[in-house]
C-alpha cells in the first residue's frame, strides 16, 4: 500500500498529466499560457499504471498527508513524453521575451 507521502508526491505529478498531456500531441501555433485551476481539498494522483486520478480531500487526516510530502519548486515544468511516461524539469522553460522555449515553432 501506498504512504500518504508518496501520495502526496504522486499528486504534484499528475498535476503535469492533466494540464501538459496536451504537449504530447502534435500543435499547429502556439497557444498563449493559461493557469493550472487547481481546487482546495482536492487531491491529485498519478498511479503506477500511468493513470490520472482526482480525489476529494477531508481534512481529519491532513497532518498524515503532509508527512513525507514535498513542496514543488517553483519554476518547475511538467510534461509527458513521447513514450508516454510523465517528466518534470526545473529550470528556465521560458525566452527571454517570454515564448515557451519548447514550444512547436523551435
Amino acid at each position: 500500500m501506498t504512504g500518504f507521502g508518496t501520495k502526496a508526491s504522486m499528486a504534484a505529478a499528475m498535476f503535469g498529466a492533466v494540464i501538459f498531456g496536451a504537449l504530447a500531441a502534435p500543435a499547429v501555433a502556439q497557444t498563449a499560457a493559461t493557469p493550472w485551476e487547481l481546487k482546495a481539498d482536492m487531491g491529485y494522483a498519478y498511479d503506477k499504471e500511468g493513470k490520472t486520478f482526482s480525489y476529494k480531500m477531508g481534512t481529519s487526516n491532513a497532518g498524515d498527508l503532509l508527512k513525507g510530502a514535498k513542496k514543488v519548486p517553483r519554476g518547475t515544468l511538467f510534461f509527458i513524453g513521447q513514450n508516454g511516461q510523465l517528466y518534470m524539469r526545473t529550470g528556465p522553460y521560458l525566452e527571454g521575451d517570454g515564448r515557451f522555449k519548447f514550444g512547436p515553432d523551435q
